[in-house]
């Protein structure tokens, strides 16, 4: 086990180590200034050594870090590979394929500006999206729990949730005063729709015996919704706001290319106007760098609530 370690770390490290070793001493074709690159391979390597080092510490870590080593090898042959054909033999040419140090650079030119439009971004997807999320689990209480609600509002759940929350915009931008409800208001359908339905049936699979226990106990009604029907939903709560999260994530960006005043997707259009596709991939760099973080969060939590599931449905 303990080689195996040993391997996996020269394996995660060694990748980065080869895109910094070309960007060093094989000579560029393209006017670019490599600090900033150059900066970001070397903190990549240290970052996964220490990894690597709690790996040696950690038998549980270790496994996940093994079993990640050749993901994180194949991440800086491709970043040598970019590299290569774009600064070094100008293969990929600028403007549509700028190098990563090029990309890189962005991040201290304009980080200033940068910070302002991911602050916005975040501010308008959390808004939205925990919005959606309540909104979505009330809905699903309602239809789960309610069966003339039930009735009356699931046909408008899988007739309405089924159309691209983007096709409200015009609606949205013209009924809210500003673009950031707007923007707010169509992440917040957008993540409506899977959490409603799943919380829904989830609450329908409940098994009847639960029900039959806790009257039996003398549980009232109020009981058998909040301590028996709804924790056997919460499984598919999380599918649902896990679902839920990549399609508002989609939607911020959107609707912020579509009239908002700042966020992520503004500065893409702000960028494409001046041509300058370099800042093109900084943002979308950002975007998925957010996007993980907002997953992580969204798997902590589901490991926090649903603790009694690990080594049952996930790990």
């Amino acid at each position: 086990m303990s080689d195996n370690k040993a391997l996996a770390i020269i394996v995660s490290v060694i990748g980065f180590l080869i895109a910094l070793a070309l960007n060093l001493f094989v000579p560029d074709k393209q006017d670019v200034i490599q600090k900033a690159y150059r900066f970001i391979l070397i903190a990549l390597s240290v970052l996964y050594l220490a990894l690597g080092i709690r790996a040696l510490i950690s038998r549980d870590y270790a496994k996940k870090y093994i079993f990640k080593s050749k993901f994180i090898f194949a991440m800086g042959i491709v970043l040598a590979v970019w590299d290569l054909f774009s600064s070094k033999l100008d293969i990929l040419e600028m403007p549509f394929f700028p190098s990563p140090g090029k990309v890189c650079m962005v991040f201290i030119d304009e980080y200033e500006f940068l910070l302002q439009n991911v602050y916005y971004s975040l501010r308008l997807f959390t808004v939205g999206f925990l919005s959606g999320i309540i909104l979505g689990i009330g809905t699903g209480i309602l239809i789960g729990w309610f069966a003339r609600v039930k009735y009356w509002v699931f046909p408008v759940l899988k007739i309405t949730g089924i159309i691209p929350a983007v096709a409200w915009m015009p609606f949205a931008l013209t009924i809210f005063p500003t673009s950031f409800v707007a923007g707010a208001f169509l992440i917040a359908i957008c993540a409506w729709f899977p959490v409603a339905f799943m919380t829904a049936q989830g609450m329908a699979t409940t098994q009847q015996v639960y029900f039959d226990v806790a009257k039996t106990l003398g549980g009232s009604t109020w009981y058998q919704l909040f301590r028996v029907a709804l924790p056997n939903a919460f499984p598919n709560i999380f599918t649902g706001i896990s679902t839920a999260s990549g399609l508002a994530f989609t939607t911020l960006i959107v609707s912020e290319m579509m009239g908002a005043q700042g966020g992520l997707g503004y500065y893409i259009n702000w960028s494409k106007a001046w041509s300058a596709y370099y800042k093109i991939y900084a943002a979308i760099v950002i975007m998925a760098i957010l996007f993980s973080l907002i997953l992580k969060v969204v798997s902590l939590i589901q490991g926090r609530v649903l603790r009694w599931q690990k080594g049952l449905l996930y790990e």
